[in-house]
């Protein structure tokens, strides 16, 4: 079976599973599923940046994947807040006991620090975005302006892109890829607003549009760059067809805090 054969498949199964979930699903079921997503992510960051050494970074990165998730279950953006910041400590401590000597590989603490705030702390904010006024509707709208964004970058760099973007970070990457993309995410967020977010002010709409594509944008670059250095083509391949769960979040894990954000403290 081809790898196309198998995105289709993936998708077929995978994406309803997901809108129920999200549709149906209670505040736990959702946050578990959202943690079984991170610690996915945080295994496959680690394959990536530890290869097969370092067994407790490893280690200490996936127990954080769960803490982080659940804290935000319990606790909102508060708990979830404080478990990073003890979470921080706490690495550093076990980082300073295991030095020997005086002497310690400070870039694999910097490794695991980096880790649980890109994938765990970032994609975590979904749970309180679900868990807010209109949240079902919220999570759909930053799902929905992820996927526009890529197709749109996609098929405006197909057929028009010339002027690569950052080559030293992603060679298929143009300028009028990324054009396409924010004008993509704009007219695909107002139709959302048309159509399922009645009460979305048209300005925020646009607002959300354009700001969602350049932080989409910038998470999938910082994916690139993750995979470019570790010499992978791929972050895993537990998604067939699709790669791995990093490769699908990419743009997500920089447009779901900014969404939360902006509903909470920009549209009251």
């Amino acid at each position: 079976m081809n790898s196309h054969a198998k995105r289709w498949i993936t998708g077929i199964i995978a994406v309803p599973l997901l809108f129920v979930v999200i549709l149906y699903g209670s505040s736990l079921l959702f946050s578990i599923v959202i943690t079984l997503f991170i610690v996915g992510g945080v295994y496959e960051y680690n394959s990536m940046v530890f290869k097969g050494k370092y067994y407790w970074e490893k280690t200490e990165g996936l127990a954080i994947a769960f803490l982080i998730p659940l804290s935000a279950y319990f606790g909102g953006v508060q708990l979830m807040c404080a478990t990073v910041t003890f979470s921080f400590i706490i690495v550093f401590l076990l980082f300073l006991m295991r030095m020997k000597n005086g002497l310690a590989d400070l870039a694999a603490l910097t490794r695991v620090v980096f880790g649980f705030m890109y994938i765990p702390l970032l994609i975590s904010y979904i749970i309180p975005l679900r868990s807010s006024d209109n949240g079902t509707t919220w999570v759909f709208f930053v799902i929905f302006a992820a996927f526009v964004g890529d197709s749109s970058a996609f098929y405006a760099g197909r057929s028009m892109g010339k002027t690569k973007l950052m080559p030293a970070v992603s060679a298929g990457k143009t300028v009028e890829g990324a054009i396409g993309s924010i004008v993509g995410t704009l007219l695909g967020c107002l139709l959302f607003k048309i159509l399922f977010f009645h009460d979305l002010p048209v300005i925020h709409s646009i607002m959300l549009g354009f700001l969602v594509s350049i932080v989409g944008q910038l998470g999938d670059l910082c994916e690139s760059s993750l995979k470019r250095i570790s010499m992978v083509k791929d972050s895993g391949s537990i998604l067939p067809g699709h790669g791995g769960i990093l490769d699908r979040v990419d743009s997500l894990s920089f447009m779901i805090p900014l969404v939360y954000y902006y509903s909470v403290l920009v549209i009251r």
